[in-house]
């Protein structure tokens, strides 16, 4: 693969052209990578385009074929798959906790056992999201404890 650095002119927009003989996983991944503007995520709310860094979001979570950022106070949707933005996400930062959620693990405020081994996280907003029984042990694993 050939990479070529350009420097615009001083009135020209920043460009990326991607030339591919093939549209594969890993460059849709990088695709969308520059299309969030890096670390920002592109999120929706009443037809307004907001942008979020990662570390505001306190969890995602999929419903009716619908993502949805959770942060402090506000709601957004997202307009990714789960399995997506779990590959984009700081992997150290954010973990699986159900088919349906991704939670921002800077975000626990305390963790608690729950009915039918499964677990319970109270985030520092004051949500609490359950910890499917399968990710109970990664989730201990990546936490230490």
């Amino acid at each position: 693969m050939k990479v070529t650095i350009v420097e615009p002119e001083p009135n020209e927009e920043e460009e990326v052209i991607i030339k591919c003989r093939l549209l594969d996983e890993e460059l849709m991944r990088l695709i969308n990578h520059f299309k969030q503007g890096g670390e920002n995520l592109t999120v929706y709310r009443e037809g307004e385009v907001f942008f979020l860094k990662p570390d505001e979001v306190f969890y995602f979570e999929s419903v009716d074929q619908k993502v949805f950022a959770y942060c402090r106070s506000e709601v957004y949707q997202v307009k990714r798959k789960l399995y997506e933005l779990l590959e984009d996400l700081p992997a150290q930062d954010f973990v699986r906790v159900s088919k349906s959620s991704i939670l921002n693990l800077n975000q626990i405020k305390s963790l608690a056992p729950a009915f039918g081994g499964r677990y319970e996280a109270r985030l520092k907003n004051g949500e609490k999201v359950i910890i499917s029984r399968q990710y109970v042990g990664p989730l201990k694993e990546k936490l230490g404890v």
